[in-house]
């Protein structure tokens, strides 16, 4: 198929000249002289192969064949006029499609605030949003499946990609209604040794995984894992069912699942940290008005290339 060759400027002239109908105005509106309107005009025609206007000395008409190019002159123009708007739109991170990969217990936390505020600013950015654990939302960042990750503390090994702390909450005990801890507001880890477990997976979230594990081994024991779930509501349901107990961010306890109990970790320490992560060589504007966002919801941190246990 012939690649066809109109100049935009010559397309424009012509539907300019259309709607005027007489050299003299079409000029004045396009702010040029008659004699390069008129050479705009012959040099279309000549691509055509046919005359577009019929020059009589009073008037000017379209012929035929000027009658059938008007409209798809009119729809080039405007869906370039279209396509340029998007373009700076997009550009300048005011339109376009921002994947985001999110853990599922953020949702308790820092995404509802973070999605909303974020739509309130950017109503033409159409959000892509992606329940994931950490695991899977490093791989998507470095496959550029996602664009931006929420995850549970990011691994310390990471080079390619960026990190900003968004939030740190304590561990609690998840624990049956009707365990015997549960009648106190506080739980000492020692106390759960002889409960078994229901944890993550490892490979869901290795280092949030090695956290817990090494809070019970300094509590002076190893957890019986007795069931693996991968999201946190699952491990709160399976806990309601008596098959353990768990330990998990405090921000679980907005979940509030009958027959459920959640318990301050008496005398502890240990936090675990949300954080907003993103390719280190990203251009994308959304990226950056994303990251201000959250910056401005949360504070800014400070970027960094990843410490601390990282989880779902």
């Amino acid at each position: 198929m012939e690649r066809p060759e109109l100049p935009l400027a010559q397309l424009h002239a012509f539907v300019v000249l259309a709607e005027e109908l007489h050299f003299g105005h079409a000029a004045a509106r396009l702010d040029i002289a008659q004699p390069p309107l008129s050479q705009q005009i012959r040099r279309l025609e000549d691509k055509v192969g046919h005359p577009l206007f019929s020059r009589g000395p009073r008037r000017v008409t379209l012929t035929p064949a000027g009658r059938e190019l008007l409209p798809a002159a009119r729809r080039a123009l405007a869906d370039l006029t279209a396509g340029l708007a998007a373009a700076r739109a997009v550009g300048s991170g005011e339109a376009g499609r921002l994947r985001i990969g999110f853990a599922a217990s953020l949702a308790l936390t820092v995404l509802p605030g973070l999605l909303r505020t974020f739509r309130q600013r950017f109503p033409e950015v159409h959000l892509d949003i992606h329940e994931m654990t950490t695991a899977p939302q490093i791989a998507a960042l470095h496959d550029e499946t996602i664009d931006i990750g929420l995850l549970r503390e990011p691994p310390a090994d990471e080079t390619e990609l960026r990190f900003e702390t968004v939030l740190s909450e304590p561990f609690v005990a998840v624990l049956p209604s009707a365990h015997p801890l549960s009648a106190g507001r506080t739980v000492r880890l020692s106390q759960l040794a002889d409960s078994p477990f229901v944890l993550l997976p490892r490979e869901a979230g290795p280092r949030l995984h090695d956290q817990i594990t090494g809070l019970c081994a300094a509590a002076g024991f190893s957890p019986r894992i007795a069931q693996h779930a991968v999201e946190w509501q699952t491990v709160c349901a399976l806990v309601r069912s008596g098959l353990g107990v768990s330990l998990a961010p405090a921000s679980i306890r907005h979940i509030r699942l009958k027959g459920v109990a959640f318990r301050r970790i008496e005398s502890g320490t240990a936090r675990t940290r949300v954080a907003v992560a993103w390719r280190a060589n990203d251009q994308n504007p959304l990226v950056v008005h994303l990251l201000a966002t959250c910056r401005g919801i949360t504070g800014p941190v400070g970027a960094r290339r990843g410490s601390g246990p990282a989880g779902v």
